[in-house]
């Protein structure tokens, strides 16, 4: 079903089946398959593919040879039913590839609203991202990747498969992240180690004074107290009591498998 009152380009093949909304702009040279749905006020520059069961909400923007809800790159994959979930407002810059899911990882790739993605970034099969995440220019995240709400991964940044990526965390240019960021913490190398926290410098001033302190005691926790993680996260639990700005501490803790950067 196409709304009529969507643009569409005569050299753009939109598939039977499709769902366009309303004040769609589909450029020119660009495939829509069959079991995609994309919301109201979305624009689609030219020579996009977006393809197999792809959810597109609102008012999102995907730049020019952009690739969304092909056949993931995982070897176990073998054809079976599975989607790519994206929310509204998202900037999804030039050359964007992001990969449909797999059963053994839920079989959803889910991508949030208000992020900004870059060009030429690829997001692999059963990654999340929340809200508000911005991804510069060349970032890869292998299968399964979780990024949570505000984090920033600068240009260049590679993130290995399975890693989370705390809220407000910030990954710096270059990065090989191949174990878990915690919240507010910034990471920098190859391999990626903890080199400070967000939200104490001049241009970086979001958290108040109060706030920072509780997220300067959870990072002297982390990593140099010589505590195991099971100890911190008790210890912030705690914490977390009085200082809001600690609560995501415990559900990155709960979903970290491959350890945090150290």
């Amino acid at each position: 079903m196409i709304d009529n009152t969507a643009i569409i380009s005569a050299s753009a093949i939109i598939e039977e089946g499709a769902v366009i909304g309303a004040n769609v702009h589909i450029g020119h040279f660009c495939y829509i398959g069959s079991q995609v749905t994309i919301g109201s006020g979305t624009v689609l520059k030219s020579h996009i593919v977006i393809n197999g069961i792809t959810e597109l909400g609102c008012d999102n923007y995907v730049g020019q040879f952009s690739s969304i809800g092909e056949v993931s790159q995982d070897l176990k994959y073998k054809g079976e039913s599975t989607r790519v979930v994206i929310g509204s407002r998202n900037l999804i810059q030039q050359n964007v590839t992001i990969h449909r899911g797999t059963l053994q990882g839920g079989g959803v790739t889910h991508i949030g609203n208000d992020n900004n993605l870059m060009s030429h970034v690829h997001i692999g099969h059963d990654c999340i991202v929340g809200d508000h995440c911005f991804l510069a220019s060349n970032v890869g995240l292998a299968g399964h990747v979780e990024v949570d709400d505000f984090a920033i991964i600068s240009a260049g940044s590679a993130v290995h498969q399975f890693c989370v990526i705390g809220t407000h965390a910030l990954v710096n240019m270059g990065a090989c992240v191949v174990q878990d960021v915690p919240p507010y913490v910034i990471a920098q190398g190859n391999r990626a180690v903890p080199v400070g926290i967000r939200g104490t410098g001049v241009r970086d001033d979001w958290l108040d004074s109060n706030d920072q302190q509780a997220v300067k005691g959870a990072y002297e926790l982390i990593y140099h107290r010589g505590k195991r993680v099971a100890e911190v996260n008790k210890e912030i639990e705690i914490l977390a009591r009085e200082w809001q700005i600690l609560l995501p501490y415990q559900p990155f803790f709960s979903r970290s498998a491959r350890g945090i950067i150290r």
